[in-house]
């Protein structure tokens, strides 16, 4: 694999389920060293995206290169440099924290020395190895999302797929998570993250896409989507007046009307946004910075999703 060439690169991505189509012609590419996110609503995609991409299902249509590798004939290849972070809890509960990590090293064929050693390191820096005897049972929330990060790096690989990594978990625990995250990106590992987190998304990523109805909707540093879609400020007025919808629409501001309330976008929290404090709301207004969620909101829908 040459040094400038993608560690994965989608062309035309099509997954089909019978008539139904949950991916369809969704193109990217993530680079060495980036934290790449997978964004979209329940069934957008997302799944069929990342199962393709350590080749668990086939693809339909287009093509998936991993490490310059075609993940349709060196597939095999590919999963031994790939390590993969599922959100659910697949660890064996018959076994301690210690021989989750040594079973999993054997699925690699591991020599037993480097099986050690390595679960020795990874529990060192998941700050495991006082638990190191203890049955999964026994483990917090956190504690458990950590040795399921650590058993997916007991390969030593090149890329790790993150599946909701921090679903469930409390706020401390999933800082926690995120600070080894950072440690891990910092090490050159490349990671791609699927979660419904958008200050997790907007935190860790690099880069991102957000995906919907099997498309690629947008993509972009999280930064660049906010300015672009979101401007620098919101604005958020409950029960709104004609008068004030007026005042919107006759700037040309953007804007969403809600059942309830009015939310506006603007990059004039000084100009526009005074006048709009000052002329409709000078109690009931909420004036806050624009966020990776408001573009999402924007660009997916409100409505909930089955």
């Amino acid at each position: 694999m040459n040094k400038n060439t993608p560690v994965i690169e989608a062309r035309g991505l099509v997954k089909k389920f019978g008539a139904f189509t949950a991916v369809d012609d969704v193109s990217f590419q993530v680079e060495k060293g980036e934290f790449f996110g997978l964004l979209g609503p329940n069934g957008a995609g997302k799944t069929s995206v990342i199962r393709m991409m350590y080749g668990f299902s086939p693809l339909t249509a287009g093509s998936m290169k991993v490490f310059g590798q075609d993940i349709q004939t060196g597939w095999r290849q590919i999963r031994s440099r790939t390590g993969v972070c599922q959100q659910e809890n697949t660890l064996d509960p018959d076994l301690t924290v210690e021989q989750n990590l040594l079973v999993f090293a054997g699925y690699y064929r591991m020599p037993g020395k480097r099986a050690v050693e390595r679960t020795r390191e990874l529990l060192d820096f998941f700050a495991l190895k006082h638990k190191k005897n203890a049955q999964v049972s026994q483990l917090s929330g956190g504690m458990a999302r950590r040795l399921m990060l650590a058993r997916s790096l007991i390969n030593d690989p090149g890329l790790i797929i993150l599946d909701e990594p921090t679903t469930g978990l409390d706020p401390q625990s999933r800082h926690q998570v995120w600070d080894k995250l950072r440690d891990l990106q910092a090490r050159g590992l490349t990671l791609v993250l699927t979660t419904h987190y958008m200050e997790e998304a907007a935190s860790l990523c690099h880069r991102l896409v957000i995906v919907d109805k099997g498309k690629i909707l947008v993509q972009g540093t999280p930064e660049a989507l906010i300015r672009e879609h979101a401007g620098t400020a919101v604005i958020e007025v409950d029960n709104p007046g004609q008068d004030l919808l007026g005042f919107v629409e006759q700037n040309k501001l953007r804007h969403e009307v809600l059942p309830d309330r009015l939310v506006v976008y603007t990059d004039d929290l000084n100009g526009l946004g005074q006048a709009i404090r000052q002329q409709f709301c000078p109690e009931k207004c909420l004036f806050r910075s624009a966020t990776l969620e408001d573009v999402f909101l924007r660009l997916t829908g409100r409505e909930l999703r089955e």
